[in-house]
C-alpha cells in the first residue's frame, strides 16, 4: 500500500453536518457488460467449487491415510483449510452480488470481511513460513528432523500462525473503521478491502495508512526474505548431494511450495505496494481475482500433481471406496433369504 501525502483534514463542523454512512456499495465488475458478467459468475463458481472439492479432498487425505502423517502433510492439511476460508470470505459474497443484483454491503458486514480475509491472509504468510522452515530442516538436517520437528513444535507453529493472523487483523480492522465515513459510500473492488476503504474515510487517513504500510510491510517482506533464506540453504545443501536421483527428490519436495509462495506473496505485494493510481484500479481487481481464486484453486492441483505420496493415496482411497461400494451393492442385489 503506497502511503498517500497527508491530505488536508475536515473540518469538524463539515463532518458533523453530514449525514454517516450505514452501507457500503461494493461496485465489482459493475462496468463489466451483463453477457461477461454471467460468464463471470460461471467461471469463479466453477472456481470455487474446486477449491471446496480440491481442498477438502487433501484434507480427507492426509487424515485418513497413515503413512502421511508426517509434519509436511500436517502442515499441507491446515493450508488446504485456509484456503477454503480464504476463498469464502469473498467468493460467496461477489457470486451473490453478481446474480442477483444487490451491492449493498453493512458497515458490521464490511468490517466482518476486512477482519476475516486479513486474518486468514496474515495465517497463511506465517504457515508458508512454517512449511518452508519444515522443508529446510527435512533438507538440511535429515538425520534430527523427526527430533527437530516434534508434534508440539508443528502445533506451536500452527497455533502462531492463526494468532498472529487473528491478532493483527484486529488492530487492521480497528485503525479502519474507527475512522469516520460520511461522505461517499461507493467502494470500487468486488470486496471490502482496506486501500478502497480508506478512500472514502472523512478524516485524516494518513496516520492509519502508515501504520498499516508498516504491518504489511513487517508481514509480507519479512516472511518473503526469512523463505528465501530458508530456500538459499535447501539450494546450497541440494547442490551439495552426489546423487542426481537423491537431487531430482529433494528439488521435487520443494518445488510445490515454492510455486504456491510465489503466487500467493506476489501477487499480494503487487497490490498493496504499488502506487495509489486510477489507472491501476482495474488491474488491482484482477490481481485480487488471481490470489482470491486462482491461487487457492491451484493449492491442491500444484500439491497433487507433483507429489507421488499425494497420488498414491489418492489411488488408494479410491480403490478402497471403489470396493467398499462394490461389496454393498453385491449385498443389497442378493436375494432376500426365505423363511
Amino acid at each position: 500500500m503506497h502511503v498517500r501525502g497527508k491530505p488536508g483534514t475536515r473540518n469538524s463542523t463539515s463532518v458533523k453536518n453530514q449525514t454517516s454512512v450505514r452501507e457500503f456499495i461494493l461496485l465489482g465488475f459493475s462496468h463489466v457488460p451483463d453477457v461477461l458478467q454471467g460468464w463471470l459468475f460461471v467461471g469463479v463458481g466453477a472456481a470455487y467449487m474446486l477449491i471446496l472439492l480440491g481442498n477438502s479432498l487433501i484434507i480427507f487425505i492426509t487424515l485418513v491415510d497413515a503413512a502421511l502423517h508426517t509434519p509436511m502433510y500436517f502442515f499441507l492439511r491446515n493450508l488446504s483449510f485456509l484456503e477454503i476460508c480464504y476463498a469464502s470470505v469473498t467468493i460467496p459474497r461477489m457470486l451473490f452480488n453478481v446474480l442477483v443484483g444487490s451491492k449493498a454491503i453493512s458497515i458490521l458486514g464490511c468490517a466482518a470481511q476486512v477482519y476475516f480475509f486479513h486474518s486468514f491472509g496474515i495465517s497463511e504468510c506465517f504457515l508458508l513460513l512454517a512449511m518452508a522452515y519444515d522443508r529446510c530442516v527435512a533438507i538440511c538436517c535429515p538425520l534430527r528432523y523427526t527430533l527437530i520437528m516434534s508434534r508440539s513444535l508443528c502445533l506451536q507453529m500452527v497455533a502462531v500462525s492463526w494468532a498472529a493472523g487473528s491478532l493483527v487483523s484486529s488492530g487492521h480492522a480497528s485503525l479502519v473503521f474507527t475512522l469516520p465515513y460520511c461522505g461517499p459510500n461507493e467502494i470500487d473492488h468486488f470486496f471490502c478491502d482496506i486501500p478502497p476503504v480508506l478512500k472514502l474515510a472523512c478524516a485524516d487517513t494518513y496516520r492509519s495508512e502508515t501504520e498499516l504500510f508498516i504491518l504489511i510491510i513487517l508481514l509480507a517482506i519479512v516472511p518473503s526474505i526469512l523463505i528465501l533464506v530458508s530456500y538459499s540453504q535447501i539450494i546450497s545443501t541440494i547442490l551439495k548431494m552426489p546423487s542426481t536421483e537423491g537431487k531430482h527428490k529433494a528439488f521435487s519436495t520443494c518445488s510445490s511450495h515454492l510455486i504456491v509462495v510465489t503466487l500467493f506473496l506476489g501477487t499480494g505485494g503487487v497490490v498493496y505496494l504499488q502506487p495509489k493510481s486510477s489507472s491501476y484500479v482495474e488491474s488491482n481487481k484482477l490481481l485480487s481475482l488471481l490470489y482470491t481464486v486462482v491461487t487457492p484453486m491451484l493449492n491442491p492441483i500444484v500439491y497433487g500433481l507433483r507429489n507421488e505420496k499425494l497420488k498414491g493415496a489418492l489411488r488408494k482411497s479410491c480403490r478402497k471406496i471403489y470396493f467398499w461400494a462394490g461389496r454393498h451393492l453385491r449385498k443389497s442385489s442378493e436375494p432376500a433369504p426365505l423363511h
